[in-house]
């Protein structure tokens, strides 16, 4: 064998052998909302990992027809960065870049399912699925967070209409924030929003 083609085989080979990304679905409480367990590959340099792979997160279970055309990040400088709950008129896909959040999502879609919530702790390794009509929301546990969310559709100021929103302290929820409340940092409209006794269910979503 030439030693050229010897070279090729054996780039051939190593590249057979190199490690990726595996993911693996969980589901919730709430119908459609899923939780992915998405590996690293890391060495002495660091870490890859492919984040959003669709061919293996449709055959783990993501909706095939989930479309991203935004990809936005939410930079949270401190710990206790709190934001929701909202329900916005598409779907999404969120994980961190780097940090960890806390993650509580409340099921404001018609039916029995209607106030179920489920409650996860996203790092690296952990993504999440949100279908429309599903509350979401986070709060940072980790300094120098970066939350990673893509949608399948475009956000525009016209379309808040569209949003339901839900009070983080409703007590009905009984959501379990790691860091209370009241020493969070957290927007005036974050603070105000209804309590879910108030929502009109989600209909045809």
């Amino acid at each position: 064998m030439e030693p050229a083609a010897r070279i090729m085989n054996q780039e051939s080979r190593i590249m057979a052998n190199l490690p990726t990304t595996e993911i693996t679905a969980h589901t919730t409480d709430i119908p459609g909302l899923l939780v992915f367990s998405v590996s690293l590959m890391g060495d002495e340099r660091g870490w890859l990992q492919e984040k959003f792979q669709k061919q293996k997160l449709v055959a783990a279970s993501l909706p095939e027809n989930f479309s991203p055309v935004q990809h936005s990040l939410s930079y949270n400088q401190k710990v206790g960065v709190t934001r929701g709950l909202h329900a916005e008129p598409w779907r999404k896909y969120v994980g961190v870049i780097t940090g960890k959040v806390f993650g509580a999502y409340v099921d404001l879609r018609e039916g029995p399912a209607f106030g179920k919530t489920a409650f996860v702790t996203i790092d690296q390794t952990t993504t999440v699925f949100i279908p429309k009509g599903v509350a979401n929301s986070f709060q940072s546990i980790e300094p120098e967070t970066y939350y990673s969310y893509l949608v399948d559709d475009y956000w525009s100021q016209e379309r808040m209409p569209e949003y339901k929103f839900v009070n983080l302290e409703d007590p009905t929820l009984a959501i379990p924030w790691p860091v209370q409340l009241s020493e969070a940092i957290i927007s005036d409209r974050d603070r105000n929003h209804p309590l879910l006794s108030s929502i009109t269910p989600f209909t045809n979503v």
